[in-house]
Protein backbone atom coordinates (compact mmCIF):
# COMPACT_ATOMS: atom_id res chain seq x y z
CA UNK A 1 0.00 0.00 0.00
CA UNK A 2 2.68 2.10 0.40
CA UNK A 3 4.63 1.86 -2.59
CA UNK A 4 1.19 2.77 -4.32
CA UNK A 5 0.12 5.89 -2.26
CA UNK A 6 3.64 7.36 -2.80
CA UNK A 7 4.17 6.67 -6.30
CA UNK A 8 0.08 8.66 -6.17
CA UNK A 9 1.46 11.56 -4.35
CA UNK A 10 4.62 11.65 -6.38
CA UNK A 11 2.70 11.67 -9.72
CA UNK A 12 0.39 14.61 -8.40
CA UNK A 13 3.34 16.56 -7.26
CA UNK A 14 4.99 15.90 -10.52
CA UNK A 15 1.97 18.23 -12.15
CA UNK A 16 2.00 20.60 -10.41
CA UNK A 17 5.80 21.11 -9.63
CA UNK A 18 7.69 20.19 -12.75
CA UNK A 19 4.68 20.47 -14.56
CA UNK A 20 4.94 24.18 -13.86
CA UNK A 21 8.58 24.26 -15.03
CA UNK A 22 7.77 22.81 -18.12
CA UNK A 23 5.51 25.54 -18.64
CA UNK A 24 8.06 28.31 -17.80
CA UNK A 25 10.46 26.38 -20.05
CA UNK A 26 7.76 26.89 -23.09
CA UNK A 27 7.06 30.27 -22.57
CA UNK A 28 3.56 30.47 -22.58
CA UNK A 29 2.28 33.47 -24.11
CA UNK A 30 -1.48 34.31 -22.63
CA UNK A 31 -2.03 36.87 -24.53
CA UNK A 32 -1.21 35.66 -28.13
CA UNK A 33 -4.63 34.37 -30.46
CA UNK A 34 -4.96 30.50 -30.16
CA UNK A 35 -5.70 28.94 -34.11
CA UNK A 36 -9.38 28.39 -32.02
CA UNK A 37 -9.73 31.90 -32.64
CA UNK A 38 -7.94 32.61 -35.96
CA UNK A 39 -8.78 29.84 -37.73
CA UNK A 40 -12.09 28.75 -36.35
CA UNK A 41 -13.67 26.51 -39.07
CA UNK A 42 -16.94 25.55 -37.50
CA UNK A 43 -15.21 21.90 -38.37
CA UNK A 44 -11.91 21.07 -36.99
CA UNK A 45 -10.91 25.08 -35.47
CA UNK A 46 -13.51 24.90 -32.96
CA UNK A 47 -13.15 26.80 -29.60
CA UNK A 48 -14.57 24.63 -27.09
CA UNK A 49 -14.38 25.29 -22.92
CA UNK A 50 -11.18 24.17 -21.18
CA UNK A 51 -12.87 21.29 -19.07
CA UNK A 52 -14.36 19.90 -22.10
CA UNK A 53 -11.14 19.39 -23.84
CA UNK A 54 -9.48 18.24 -20.97
CA UNK A 55 -12.17 15.08 -20.89
CA UNK A 56 -11.75 15.01 -24.66
CA UNK A 57 -7.82 14.72 -24.42
CA UNK A 58 -7.80 12.53 -21.59
CA UNK A 59 -10.08 10.07 -23.68
CA UNK A 60 -7.64 10.49 -26.73
CA UNK A 61 -4.77 9.64 -25.27
CA UNK A 62 -6.27 6.74 -22.49
CA UNK A 63 -8.92 4.17 -24.04
CA UNK A 64 -7.66 0.96 -22.96
CA UNK A 65 -3.54 1.68 -22.88
CA UNK A 66 -3.17 2.78 -19.61
CA UNK A 67 -5.64 -0.27 -18.15
CA UNK A 68 -4.22 -2.82 -20.71
CA UNK A 69 -0.52 -2.01 -20.54
CA UNK A 70 -0.02 -1.07 -16.44
CA UNK A 71 -1.75 -4.78 -16.24
CA UNK A 72 1.00 -6.41 -18.68
CA UNK A 73 2.96 -3.96 -17.00
CA UNK A 74 2.96 -4.99 -13.62
CA UNK A 75 3.40 -8.56 -14.39
CA UNK A 76 7.23 -7.21 -14.37
CA UNK A 77 7.30 -6.70 -10.57
CA UNK A 78 7.21 -3.31 -8.63
CA UNK A 79 9.85 -1.93 -11.25
CA UNK A 80 6.54 -0.62 -13.23
CA UNK A 81 5.54 1.52 -10.56
CA UNK A 82 8.48 3.64 -10.89
CA UNK A 83 8.35 3.48 -14.60
CA UNK A 84 4.87 4.83 -14.68
CA UNK A 85 5.40 7.67 -12.20
CA UNK A 86 9.11 8.90 -13.67
CA UNK A 87 8.15 8.20 -17.21
CA UNK A 88 4.82 10.01 -16.53
CA UNK A 89 6.30 13.03 -15.02
CA UNK A 90 9.63 13.38 -16.98
CA UNK A 91 8.90 11.82 -19.93
CA UNK A 92 5.02 11.50 -21.12
CA UNK A 93 3.72 14.42 -19.63
CA UNK A 94 6.51 16.61 -21.44
CA UNK A 95 6.49 14.78 -24.56
CA UNK A 96 2.86 15.88 -24.71
CA UNK A 97 2.73 18.91 -23.56
CA UNK A 98 5.19 20.00 -25.72
CA UNK A 99 3.89 18.52 -28.99
CA UNK A 100 0.51 20.57 -28.43
CA UNK A 101 1.64 23.46 -27.58
CA UNK A 102 4.31 23.43 -30.77
CA UNK A 103 1.16 22.52 -33.11
CA UNK A 104 -0.91 25.72 -30.99
CA UNK A 105 1.90 28.15 -32.01
CA UNK A 106 2.29 26.14 -35.92
CA UNK A 107 -1.34 27.14 -36.31
CA UNK A 108 -3.01 23.26 -35.21
CA UNK A 109 -0.77 21.50 -37.46
CA UNK A 110 -0.75 17.52 -37.07
CA UNK A 111 2.38 15.61 -36.54
CA UNK A 112 4.68 14.96 -39.93
CA UNK A 113 4.46 18.94 -39.94
CA UNK A 114 5.73 19.66 -36.33
CA UNK A 115 8.69 17.20 -36.66
CA UNK A 116 9.80 17.95 -40.27
CA UNK A 117 9.50 21.37 -38.78
CA UNK A 118 13.01 20.93 -37.22
CA UNK A 119 14.05 17.66 -38.08
CA UNK A 120 13.71 18.13 -41.79
CA UNK A 121 11.98 17.49 -45.10
CA UNK A 122 12.86 13.43 -45.54
CA UNK A 123 11.47 13.12 -41.95
CA UNK A 124 8.40 14.94 -43.12
CA UNK A 125 8.13 12.99 -45.54
CA UNK A 126 8.46 9.77 -43.62
CA UNK A 127 5.85 10.54 -40.77
CA UNK A 128 3.48 11.79 -43.58
CA UNK A 129 3.04 8.39 -45.18
CA UNK A 130 3.95 6.36 -41.70
CA UNK A 131 1.65 8.27 -39.49
CA UNK A 132 -1.55 7.33 -41.59
CA UNK A 133 -0.69 3.82 -42.44
CA UNK A 134 -0.25 3.52 -38.65
CA UNK A 135 -3.47 5.04 -37.37
CA UNK A 136 -5.33 3.42 -39.99
CA UNK A 137 -4.16 -0.16 -38.48
CA UNK A 138 -4.58 1.05 -35.30
CA UNK A 139 -8.37 2.41 -35.96
CA UNK A 140 -9.13 -1.54 -37.47
CA UNK A 141 -7.61 -2.88 -34.73
CA UNK A 142 -9.91 -0.50 -32.38
CA UNK A 143 -12.73 -1.81 -34.96
CA UNK A 144 -12.24 -5.50 -34.75
CA UNK A 145 -11.70 -5.65 -31.53
CA UNK A 146 -15.01 -3.96 -30.03
CA UNK A 147 -17.03 -6.01 -32.50
CA UNK A 148 -16.17 -9.34 -31.59
CA UNK A 149 -16.68 -8.42 -27.91
CA UNK A 150 -20.02 -7.02 -29.21
CA UNK A 151 -21.07 -9.68 -30.87
CA UNK A 152 -20.86 -12.13 -27.63
CA UNK A 153 -23.26 -9.95 -26.37
CA UNK A 154 -25.77 -9.67 -29.00
CA UNK A 155 -25.29 -12.57 -31.61
CA UNK A 156 -25.82 -11.56 -35.23
CA UNK A 157 -25.39 -13.36 -38.07
CA UNK A 158 -21.38 -13.59 -39.08
CA UNK A 159 -19.55 -13.77 -42.38
CA UNK A 160 -17.07 -16.76 -42.87
CA UNK A 161 -13.79 -15.50 -44.11
CA UNK A 162 -10.75 -17.78 -44.37
CA UNK A 163 -11.92 -19.87 -41.65
CA UNK A 164 -12.92 -16.72 -39.27
CA UNK A 165 -16.24 -15.93 -38.79
CA UNK A 166 -16.49 -11.80 -38.48
CA UNK A 167 -19.06 -10.25 -36.92
CA UNK A 168 -19.82 -8.28 -39.87
CA UNK A 169 -22.99 -6.30 -38.37
CA UNK A 170 -21.41 -4.97 -35.40
CA UNK A 171 -18.58 -3.68 -37.64
CA UNK A 172 -20.95 -2.21 -39.50
CA UNK A 173 -22.35 -0.25 -36.84
CA UNK A 174 -18.77 0.43 -35.54
CA UNK A 175 -17.52 2.03 -38.83
CA UNK A 176 -20.60 3.98 -39.21
CA UNK A 177 -19.92 5.46 -35.95
CA UNK A 178 -16.37 6.42 -37.13
CA UNK A 179 -17.48 7.74 -40.37
CA UNK A 180 -20.04 10.10 -38.54
CA UNK A 181 -16.81 10.96 -35.81
CA UNK A 182 -14.46 11.62 -38.96
CA UNK A 183 -16.54 13.96 -41.08
CA UNK A 184 -18.90 15.85 -38.27
CA UNK A 185 -17.75 18.77 -36.82
CA UNK A 186 -15.53 17.66 -33.80
CA UNK A 187 -17.93 19.29 -31.49
CA UNK A 188 -21.00 18.01 -32.18
CA UNK A 189 -20.39 13.81 -31.52
CA UNK A 190 -16.62 14.41 -30.50
CA UNK A 191 -16.85 17.29 -28.21
CA UNK A 192 -20.55 16.29 -26.47
CA UNK A 193 -19.92 12.45 -25.52
CA UNK A 194 -16.18 11.96 -25.52
CA UNK A 195 -16.42 14.29 -21.74
CA UNK A 196 -19.28 11.34 -20.71
CA UNK A 197 -16.98 8.59 -21.46
CA UNK A 198 -13.74 10.03 -20.31
CA UNK A 199 -15.15 10.72 -16.82
CA UNK A 200 -16.75 6.93 -16.66
CA UNK A 201 -13.07 5.98 -17.23
CA UNK A 202 -11.88 8.16 -14.18
CA UNK A 203 -14.82 7.32 -12.06
CA UNK A 204 -14.25 3.34 -12.65
CA UNK A 205 -10.53 4.03 -11.87
CA UNK A 206 -11.53 5.87 -8.86
CA UNK A 207 -14.03 3.51 -7.85
CA UNK A 208 -11.07 0.24 -8.73
CA UNK A 209 -8.31 2.76 -6.21
CA UNK A 210 -11.49 3.06 -3.51
CA UNK A 211 -12.18 -0.55 -2.88
CA UNK A 212 -8.22 -1.60 -3.12
CA UNK A 213 -7.08 0.36 -0.24
CA UNK A 214 -10.67 0.07 2.01
CA UNK A 215 -10.14 -3.92 1.85
CA UNK A 216 -7.22 -5.17 -0.14
CA UNK A 217 -4.52 -2.80 0.96
CA UNK A 218 -2.54 -5.66 2.62
CA UNK A 219 -2.26 -7.70 -0.82
CA UNK A 220 -0.71 -4.67 -2.94
CA UNK A 221 2.62 -5.73 -4.38
CA UNK A 222 5.44 -3.52 -2.88
CA UNK A 223 9.05 -2.18 -3.51
CA UNK A 224 10.25 -3.90 -1.52
CA UNK A 225 9.39 -7.07 -3.13
CA UNK A 226 12.14 -6.61 -5.35
CA UNK A 227 12.68 -4.66 -8.77
CA UNK A 228 14.28 -7.92 -10.56
CA UNK A 229 11.84 -9.41 -13.45
CA UNK A 230 9.02 -10.86 -11.84
CA UNK A 231 7.88 -12.69 -14.99
CA UNK A 232 10.69 -15.55 -14.48
CA UNK A 233 11.41 -15.82 -18.24
CA UNK A 234 14.05 -15.29 -20.54
CA UNK A 235 12.80 -11.44 -21.51
CA UNK A 236 15.00 -8.58 -19.51
CA UNK A 237 12.91 -5.69 -17.90
CA UNK A 238 15.06 -3.28 -19.27
CA UNK A 239 13.71 -2.90 -22.40
CA UNK A 240 10.33 -5.01 -21.89
CA UNK A 241 8.78 -3.17 -19.35
CA UNK A 242 9.46 0.20 -21.07
CA UNK A 243 7.72 -0.87 -24.29
CA UNK A 244 4.87 -2.76 -22.22
CA UNK A 245 3.59 0.26 -20.20
CA UNK A 246 3.41 2.64 -23.22
CA UNK A 247 0.45 4.67 -22.57
CA UNK A 248 0.79 4.53 -19.27
CA UNK A 249 4.01 6.30 -18.92
CA UNK A 250 4.78 7.54 -22.61
CA UNK A 251 3.26 7.19 -26.23
CA UNK A 252 4.16 8.57 -29.99
CA UNK A 253 0.73 8.01 -30.09
CA UNK A 254 -0.33 10.83 -27.91
CA UNK A 255 1.22 13.28 -30.68
CA UNK A 256 -0.82 11.96 -33.40
CA UNK A 257 -3.83 13.57 -30.69
CA UNK A 258 -2.78 16.51 -29.69
CA UNK A 259 -3.12 18.66 -32.68
CA UNK A 260 -6.80 17.45 -32.52
CA UNK A 261 -7.28 19.45 -29.28
CA UNK A 262 -4.75 22.24 -30.13
CA UNK A 263 -7.42 23.58 -32.53
CA UNK A 264 -9.89 24.01 -30.09
CA UNK A 265 -7.80 26.07 -27.50
CA UNK A 266 -8.65 29.27 -26.28
CA UNK A 267 -5.52 30.34 -24.68
CA UNK A 268 -2.09 28.56 -24.11
CA UNK A 269 -2.86 28.52 -20.33
CA UNK A 270 -4.79 25.78 -21.00
CA UNK A 271 -1.93 24.02 -22.04
CA UNK A 272 -0.47 22.84 -18.91
CA UNK A 273 -3.69 21.35 -17.47
CA UNK A 274 -4.80 19.84 -20.92
CA UNK A 275 -2.12 18.06 -22.06
CA UNK A 276 0.24 17.87 -19.40
CA UNK A 277 -2.46 17.13 -16.74
CA UNK A 278 -4.81 14.90 -18.82
CA UNK A 279 -1.28 12.84 -18.86
CA UNK A 280 -1.11 12.87 -15.27
CA UNK A 281 -4.25 11.42 -14.96
CA UNK A 282 -3.77 8.93 -17.55
CA UNK A 283 -0.32 7.80 -15.54
CA UNK A 284 -2.45 7.90 -11.83
CA UNK A 285 -4.99 5.38 -14.15
CA UNK A 286 -2.21 2.86 -14.74
CA UNK A 287 -1.27 3.61 -11.30
CA UNK A 288 -4.43 2.80 -9.83
CA UNK A 289 -4.62 -0.54 -12.92
CA UNK A 290 -1.31 -1.85 -11.68
CA UNK A 291 -1.53 -2.17 -8.10
CA UNK A 292 -5.26 -3.74 -8.39
CA UNK A 293 -4.02 -6.60 -10.84
CA UNK A 294 -1.47 -7.07 -8.57
CA UNK A 295 -3.33 -7.07 -5.46
CA UNK A 296 -5.90 -9.35 -6.66
CA UNK A 297 -6.50 -12.49 -6.70
CA UNK A 298 -8.16 -14.40 -9.81
CA UNK A 299 -10.18 -17.60 -9.55
CA UNK A 300 -10.08 -19.88 -12.61
CA UNK A 301 -10.96 -23.14 -13.41
CA UNK A 302 -11.81 -25.88 -10.48
CA UNK A 303 -11.70 -23.19 -8.16
CA UNK A 304 -8.48 -22.34 -7.50
CA UNK A 305 -7.24 -18.70 -6.91
CA UNK A 306 -4.09 -17.30 -8.65
CA UNK A 307 -1.82 -13.81 -8.93
CA UNK A 308 -1.91 -11.80 -12.41
CA UNK A 309 1.15 -13.67 -13.55
CA UNK A 310 -0.33 -17.50 -13.24
CA UNK A 311 -3.95 -15.89 -14.38
CA UNK A 312 -2.39 -14.49 -17.82
CA UNK A 313 0.64 -16.66 -18.80
CA UNK A 314 -0.23 -19.84 -17.01
CA UNK A 315 -3.92 -20.14 -17.65
CA UNK A 316 -3.74 -17.73 -21.09
CA UNK A 317 -6.10 -15.70 -19.81
CA UNK A 318 -6.29 -12.03 -21.27
CA UNK A 319 -5.72 -8.02 -20.22
CA UNK A 320 -9.75 -7.38 -20.52
CA UNK A 321 -10.20 -10.78 -18.87
CA UNK A 322 -8.98 -8.84 -15.78
CA UNK A 323 -10.41 -5.97 -16.50
CA UNK A 324 -13.80 -8.25 -16.33
CA UNK A 325 -13.47 -10.03 -13.26
CA UNK A 326 -11.88 -7.78 -11.10
CA UNK A 327 -14.73 -5.09 -11.74
CA UNK A 328 -17.41 -7.45 -11.34
CA UNK A 329 -16.19 -8.74 -8.14
CA UNK A 330 -15.14 -5.30 -6.65
CA UNK A 331 -17.80 -3.18 -8.19
CA UNK A 332 -20.70 -5.18 -8.45
CA UNK A 333 -23.37 -4.64 -11.29
CA UNK A 334 -22.07 -1.16 -11.40
CA UNK A 335 -18.85 -2.72 -12.23
CA UNK A 336 -19.62 -5.21 -14.64
CA UNK A 337 -21.27 -2.25 -16.81
CA UNK A 338 -18.55 0.09 -16.46
CA UNK A 339 -16.48 -2.72 -17.39
CA UNK A 340 -18.56 -2.97 -20.72
CA UNK A 341 -17.94 0.38 -21.40
CA UNK A 342 -14.41 0.21 -20.50
CA UNK A 343 -13.39 -2.43 -23.04
CA UNK A 344 -16.01 -1.84 -25.71
CA UNK A 345 -16.40 2.22 -25.78
CA UNK A 346 -12.93 2.82 -24.89
CA UNK A 347 -11.47 1.62 -28.25
CA UNK A 348 -14.42 2.65 -30.21
CA UNK A 349 -13.44 6.07 -28.84
CA UNK A 350 -9.13 5.72 -29.62
CA UNK A 351 -9.99 4.30 -33.07
CA UNK A 352 -12.62 7.09 -34.57
CA UNK A 353 -10.21 9.79 -33.14
CA UNK A 354 -7.25 8.17 -34.51
CA UNK A 355 -9.10 8.12 -38.24
CA UNK A 356 -9.83 11.99 -37.96
CA UNK A 357 -6.32 12.70 -37.05
CA UNK A 358 -5.31 10.25 -40.44
CA UNK A 359 -7.45 12.62 -42.52
CA UNK A 360 -6.05 15.76 -40.87
CA UNK A 361 -2.41 14.83 -41.54
CA UNK A 362 -3.44 14.11 -45.13
CA UNK A 363 -5.06 17.33 -45.36
CA UNK A 364 -2.37 19.22 -44.28
CA UNK A 365 0.29 17.28 -46.67
CA UNK A 366 -2.46 18.18 -49.70
CA UNK A 367 -3.25 21.77 -48.60
CA UNK A 368 -7.30 20.57 -48.52
CA UNK A 369 -9.29 22.74 -46.94
CA UNK A 370 -11.53 20.74 -44.46
CA UNK A 371 -14.25 23.55 -43.92
CA UNK A 372 -15.53 22.27 -47.19
CA UNK A 373 -17.88 18.48 -46.38
CA UNK A 374 -17.05 17.25 -49.88
CA UNK A 375 -13.20 17.92 -49.51
CA UNK A 376 -13.73 15.79 -45.81
CA UNK A 377 -15.17 12.79 -47.71
CA UNK A 378 -12.26 12.92 -50.54
CA UNK A 379 -9.88 12.21 -48.19
CA UNK A 380 -12.04 10.05 -45.73
CA UNK A 381 -13.14 7.87 -48.01
CA UNK A 382 -10.26 5.95 -49.38
CA UNK A 383 -9.46 6.01 -45.38
CA UNK A 384 -12.34 4.10 -45.01
CA UNK A 385 -11.89 1.91 -47.81
CA UNK A 386 -8.70 1.06 -46.20
CA UNK A 387 -9.90 0.24 -42.83
CA UNK A 388 -12.98 -1.88 -44.10
CA UNK A 389 -10.41 -3.99 -46.38
CA UNK A 390 -8.13 -4.63 -43.50
CA UNK A 391 -10.64 -5.99 -41.12
CA UNK A 392 -10.35 -9.28 -43.16
CA UNK A 393 -6.79 -9.24 -42.66
CA UNK A 394 -4.54 -11.08 -39.69
CA UNK A 395 -3.40 -8.45 -37.55
CA UNK A 396 -1.27 -10.70 -34.74
CA UNK A 397 1.77 -9.61 -36.22
CA UNK A 398 1.07 -6.62 -37.13
CA UNK A 399 -0.18 -5.40 -33.27
CA UNK A 400 3.14 -6.98 -32.07
CA UNK A 401 5.32 -4.50 -33.63
CA UNK A 402 2.85 -2.03 -32.77
CA UNK A 403 3.91 -1.19 -29.33
CA UNK A 404 8.17 -0.22 -30.45
CA UNK A 405 6.29 1.58 -33.45
CA UNK A 406 4.53 3.35 -31.00
CA UNK A 407 7.52 4.40 -28.71
CA UNK A 408 9.72 5.04 -31.97
CA UNK A 409 7.01 7.60 -32.50
CA UNK A 410 7.75 9.26 -29.14
CA UNK A 411 11.78 9.11 -29.97
CA UNK A 412 11.34 11.45 -33.15
CA UNK A 413 8.74 13.82 -31.50
CA UNK A 414 11.34 14.35 -28.41
CA UNK A 415 13.93 14.97 -30.55
CA UNK A 416 11.71 17.37 -32.63
CA UNK A 417 10.67 19.25 -29.27
CA UNK A 418 14.44 19.46 -28.14
CA UNK A 419 15.69 21.29 -31.12
CA UNK A 420 12.23 23.41 -30.96
CA UNK A 421 13.22 24.37 -27.41
CA UNK A 422 16.61 25.27 -28.10
CA UNK A 423 16.32 26.95 -31.24
CA UNK A 424 13.48 29.19 -28.93
CA UNK A 425 15.66 29.83 -25.97
CA UNK A 426 18.65 31.17 -28.01
CA UNK A 427 16.67 33.09 -30.89
CA UNK A 428 14.99 35.04 -27.49
CA UNK A 429 16.56 38.14 -25.95
CA UNK A 430 15.49 37.25 -22.63
CA UNK A 431 17.14 33.57 -21.57
CA UNK A 432 15.94 32.44 -18.34
CA UNK A 433 16.58 29.35 -19.06
CA UNK A 434 19.44 28.25 -20.70
CA UNK A 435 19.37 24.44 -20.42
CA UNK A 436 15.77 24.23 -20.74
CA UNK A 437 16.10 22.02 -23.85
CA UNK A 438 16.99 19.35 -21.09
CA UNK A 439 14.03 18.40 -20.06
CA UNK A 440 13.26 16.86 -23.84
CA UNK A 441 16.87 15.91 -24.74
CA UNK A 442 17.24 13.82 -21.42
CA UNK A 443 14.02 11.77 -22.44
CA UNK A 444 14.68 12.01 -25.88
CA UNK A 445 18.09 9.86 -24.98
CA UNK A 446 16.61 7.23 -22.85
CA UNK A 447 13.63 6.91 -25.27
CA UNK A 448 15.81 6.13 -28.16
CA UNK A 449 18.13 3.60 -26.01
CA UNK A 450 14.32 1.57 -25.27
CA UNK A 451 13.48 1.48 -28.79
CA UNK A 452 17.00 0.32 -30.81
CA UNK A 453 17.81 -2.41 -27.48
CA UNK A 454 14.15 -3.51 -28.04
CA UNK A 455 13.98 -4.18 -31.46
CA UNK A 456 17.25 -6.04 -31.11
CA UNK A 457 16.38 -8.10 -28.19
CA UNK A 458 12.59 -8.77 -28.52
CA UNK A 459 10.66 -12.02 -29.56
CA UNK A 460 9.18 -9.66 -32.48
CA UNK A 461 12.53 -8.23 -33.76
CA UNK A 462 16.42 -9.74 -34.22
CA UNK A 463 15.43 -12.28 -30.46
CA UNK A 464 19.08 -12.28 -29.84
CA UNK A 465 20.08 -14.69 -27.08
CA UNK A 466 20.44 -13.63 -23.58
CA UNK A 467 24.57 -14.66 -24.20
CA UNK A 468 24.72 -11.80 -26.28
CA UNK A 469 22.12 -9.13 -25.15
CA UNK A 470 25.08 -7.09 -23.38
CA UNK A 471 25.91 -6.68 -27.30
CA UNK A 472 22.61 -5.25 -28.08
CA UNK A 473 23.50 -2.81 -25.15
CA UNK A 474 26.52 -1.24 -26.20
CA UNK A 475 25.08 -0.91 -29.96
CA UNK A 476 22.05 0.72 -28.54
CA UNK A 477 24.09 3.17 -26.39
CA UNK A 478 26.41 4.12 -29.09
CA UNK A 479 23.92 5.12 -31.44
CA UNK A 480 22.55 7.04 -28.73
CA UNK A 481 25.93 8.65 -28.21
CA UNK A 482 25.78 9.09 -32.26
CA UNK A 483 22.19 11.00 -32.02
CA UNK A 484 24.38 13.24 -29.35
CA UNK A 485 27.04 13.94 -31.37
CA UNK A 486 24.86 15.09 -34.17
CA UNK A 487 22.99 17.25 -31.88
CA UNK A 488 25.92 18.69 -30.90
CA UNK A 489 27.76 19.66 -33.79
CA UNK A 490 24.13 20.69 -35.17
CA UNK A 491 23.84 23.11 -32.08
CA UNK A 492 27.25 24.49 -33.24
CA UNK A 493 25.96 25.16 -36.36
CA UNK A 494 22.61 26.80 -35.18
CA UNK A 495 24.69 29.55 -32.76
CA UNK A 496 27.39 30.23 -35.39
CA UNK A 497 24.27 31.14 -37.81
CA UNK A 498 23.04 33.39 -35.14
CA UNK A 499 26.07 35.13 -35.10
Amino acid sequence: MYTFIISLITIILGFFLYGTLVEKVFRIQPNRHTPAINQADGVDYVPMSGWRIFLVQFLNIAGLGPIYGAIMGICFGPAAFLWIVLGTIFAGAVHDYITGMMSVRQNGASLPEIVGSQLGTVVKLGLRLFTPILLTLLTTVFLSGPAGLLQGLHAFPTMQFHGQALPITWILIIFGYYTLATILPVDKLIGRFYPVFGGILLFMGIGIMIVMLGWHSSDMIEITDGLQNHLNNDLPLFPMMFVSIACGAISGFHATQAPLMARCLTNERQGRWIFYGAMTCEGILALIWAAAASSYRFEVDGGQVVGINEYLYTYHHTAADVVDQLCRSWLGKIGGILAIIGVIAAPITSGDTALRSARLVLADFLHLDQKNIAKRFIIAIPLFACVFGLVFVDFTMVWRYFSWTNQTMAVFTLWAATLFLYKQEHQSLNRPMKWGYLITLIPAQFMTMVSISYILIAPEGFDVSPDKRWICYIIAAGLVCVTVTVFSFWTRKFKRKML
